[in-house]
């Protein structure tokens, strides 16, 4: 009986000793994903490093027209700001046969009784050549005009004063002429100090003055101002007003607007062009938003392009590791820890390019606006907006090479390697 016993005793213990433990499968924690596929990364850098360009290269893209079209529309904002949106220009427009309207002489005293208007200043187009001595054939012009402008003008236009000073009550009753940004360019016209004299129509002006660029009236960039009183002695003829600036109470901008040309014109209302410069200032915005959806559209196929990219090298990658993915299917990893990996390295080369691209394209953003003279606004959104759009294409276009790698069976990985 002890004998029955022992023996049945050692059959058990043998049968105990020969049967192995059963193995304890531990899944990868995230720690341990990331850190694999971080040294996945490192097989082959250059691959890495120019699969992550073409990311990089669609959020620089995203990242860099956003951030420059937020900084020109915050100047341009800054601009109108400063000069206001409450300028309106009158101006004669056609007559019924389709000849040139003319303006009435009192419609600048009309227009300034109106309870809304701050101020109306006019200037008066003369038939007159401008030329830097009179030397130079009178043919060349280089396209600058000649106006009689009111001395009240800056402060209506929002013009400042580059150098010289504008025309007052004495300099206004003598040849004297302030020019505009543009003519003087033209005309390279220097410093002042010394005594500067231009010709117009054949006799010298002094020119006292020279103005910065009037963005609310662009037109008086190419023009050289003389005063109301000696163009009335030295020019024959009537001299009705060619355009009148009108500042307006910025809340009745529209009303105002309503009755300008009744006003200015009682007789022929319909021969008036009201216009509002500021206008021009908003198209130009808009045709900056229609270039900023361009170039985003453009900066999405570069990031659809760097995301193929990136399926395309690892794709390739799951092919030449095939003998890794095998002694790991070996060794007891499961086809999840192997699609995880693949899938992990491919997100992590999207994240890569993405975080590159968008500090370069922060960096190109404060250069060209640094050096446009514009207040740096980086649009933090679109940047947090690029890196999600990185996570994503790196997620997808990871997902077949992952899945093609978790499909390889481990003996035929390790007998094709």
């Amino acid at each position: 009986m002890p004998r029955a016993v022992a023996c049945g005793a050692l059959v058990t213990g043998t049968r105990l000793a020969a049967s192995p433990a059963a193995p304890v499968v531990r899944r990868m924690s995230v720690g341990d994903r990331l850190r694999l596929g971080g040294r996945g990364l490192t097989v082959r850098k250059g691959r890495t490093a120019l699969s992550a360009l073409g990311v990089a290269i669609g959020i620089t893209a995203l990242v860099g027209v956003l951030g420059l079209s937020e900084s020109s529309r915050a100047d341009l904002q800054a601009q109108l700001d400063q000069l206001g949106t409450n300028l309106l220009t009158v101006a004669p427009g056609q007559g019924l046969l389709g000849d040139d309207a003319t303006l009435p002489d009192e419609s600048v005293a009309m227009i300034a009784r109106i309870p809304t208007v701050t101020s109306a200043s006019a200037v008066r187009k003369l038939d007159a050549t401008v030329r830097r001595n009179d030397r130079v054939p009178q043919s060349e012009t280089s396209g600058i005009g000649v106006v009689a402008a009111d001395l009240d003008l800056p402060e209506t236009v929002a013009a400042t004063v580059a150098q010289g000073r504008w025309l007052d009550a004495a300099t206004a009753q003598y040849p004297a002429v302030v020019l505009g940004s543009t003519a003087a360019r033209r005309l390279a016209i220097g410093p002042l100090d010394g005594g500067v004299d231009v010709w117009i129509d054949g006799r010298p002006y002094a020119v006292v003055g020279v103005l910065d660029p009037v963005v609310l009236a662009s037109e008086l960039d190419e023009a050289a101002i003389i005063g109301t009183s000696v163009a009335h002695e030295l020019f024959d003829g009537d001299l009705p007003p060619s355009g009148v600036y009108v500042r307006v109470d910025p809340a009745q901008v529209v009303p105002t607007r309503t009755v300008l040309g009744r006003t200015a014109n009682p007789s022929a209302p319909d021969e008036v062009r009201v216009s509002r410069p500021s206008d021009a200032l908003a198209a130009q915005d808009a045709a900056n938003r229609s270039f900023t959806l361009l170039a985003l559209g453009l900066g999405a196929v570069a990031l659809l392009v760097g995301g193929v990219g990136i399926a395309n090298v690892m794709v390739v990658s799951v092919l030449e590791r095939r003998r890794e993915i095998g002694v790991r299917r070996a060794l007891g990893a499961t086809r999840g820890s192997i699609g995880g990996q693949f899938l992990v390295e491919s997100v992590l080369v999207s994240l890569f390019g993405g975080f590159a691209g968008a500090v370069l394209g922060v960096a190109v953003t404060w250069a060209f606006a640094a050096s446009q003279g514009w207040a740096l606004i980086v649009p933090w959104r679109p940047v947090a907006a690029g890196l999600a759009c990185a996570l994503v294409i790196g997620s997808l276009v990871g997902l077949y090479p992952a899945l093609r790698a978790a499909r390889v069976p481990p003996t035929e990985a390790l007998r094709t390697a």
